[in-house]
């Protein structure tokens, strides 16, 4: 029995609390109960529970639980040492830019100030409609601050003129004094119990920007991607740069293209292309078998109205193979951004 359960449990399928949970059994018990000792009480009994579930679990999977606590810890030392922006530039160097900014993701997740805490819990639309009390400038330090799919679906509830003003608050939003941010937090202070880091950090900028409209839907994406590029080509450009849109297709080479049609699910394929435009439907068909795009053609014929968050969510599910293939480095993304993308 157990011996089915380990085989079934991939690292990919870990949660984080799940994560937490195999480093525990990793441990040995003196190291576990001393960490149990720093948790509350509702995290221990959520974590015992995912401990007890565990029955079995991969060598490679634990492995890889490991590794991942390490380049944590490893980033959060840099960020103390440097800053967040010296430790992602240490961190892209180490592990490619993609990896690098996952951890740096997950870092600002777990490290963020205490005051925001309460903010990560409340629901996208009870969140916006709190947040728009606020600044636009306060607003973006906030989101800033959140994961970047929560901070995509607050985004998503705001009105639009809210939403590109805050879109592009966060992009141009760069380094900001750890006395703002501590005034900022004094807007929470029923809820926040700690003081934010005395260190300066890099919040927002146009990576951040990038994460979340990578989260967002394709329409809302467009749409702030146009606010921004209205209001700033060259900060617009940056941004666009650092994420990557199913359009983007275009610029793949068509070897690289093939690869990734090997990977996409059909069905995913089919509703992606359904607002695709013609010249990207025939980028698609030109790398695919004759019978293959005739099958793909006639089901894109014949296929009713769907929801637009229907075709959206295939198309990020395809973006997410394309941005894994090109982390494992069997596709190479350019042709687009700066000179640096161009290939020869």
């Amino acid at each position: 029995m157990s011996k089915d359960i380990a085989r079934a449990i991939t690292y990919e399928q870990l949660n984080g609390r799940q994560k937490a949970a195999v480093l525990m059994i990793a441990l040995d018990v003196e190291s576990a109960a001393h960490i149990f000792k720093h948790l509350e009480q509702d995290e221990i009994e959520k974590l015992t529970v995912e401990i007890t579930n565990m029955q079995g679990v991969h060598s490679n999977v634990i492995n890889k639980v490991i590794e991942e606590f390490q380049q944590l810890g490893l980033a959060q030392e840099y960020i103390v040492k440097g800053g967040l922006e010296y430790a992602q530039s240490v961190l892209e160097k180490a592990l490619g830019a993609s990896k690098a900014g996952e951890i740096i993701e997950k870092v600002k997740e777990l490290t963020t100030v205490r005051g925001f805490s309460i903010l990560k819990k409340a629901e996208p639309r009870q969140l916006a409609g709190f947040l728009q009390k606020e600044h636009p400038q306060t607003i973006a330090l906030i989101l800033s601050h959140l994961a970047s799919e929560l901070a995509a679906e607050v985004l998503e509830e705001f009105p639009e003129d809210l939403r590109a003003d805050v879109a592009f608050r966060i992009t141009t939003l760069g380094r900001v004094a750890p006395n703002l941010v501590v005034e900022i937090e004094s807007v929470f202070d029923e809820v926040a119990d700690e003081v934010i880091n005395e260190s300066s950090a890099s919040t927002g900028g146009a990576r951040a920007m990038a994460a979340i409209l990578n989260k967002v839907g394709v329409v809302q994406a467009k749409f702030l991607m146009t606010s921004i590029e209205q209001r700033d080509p060259q900060v617009a450009a940056e941004v666009k740069r650092l994420m990557f849109m199913f359009e983007d297709i275009l610029f793949i080479d068509d070897r690289s293209v093939q690869r990734i049609l090997r990977e996409v699910d059909k069905k995913d394929l089919t509703l992606a292309l359904k607002i695709a435009d013609e010249k990207l439907k025939q980028k698609i068909f030109a790398n695919m078998s004759e019978r293959a795009s005739e099958m793909v053609k006639e089901e894109l014929q014949f296929m009713g109205p769907v929801r637009l968050r229907e075709v959206e969510g295939a198309q990020t599910r395809i973006i997410e193979v394309i941005r894994q293939l090109e982390e494992n480095e069997e596709i190479v993304i350019g042709g687009r951004g700066s000179p640096e993308d161009v290939f020869v």
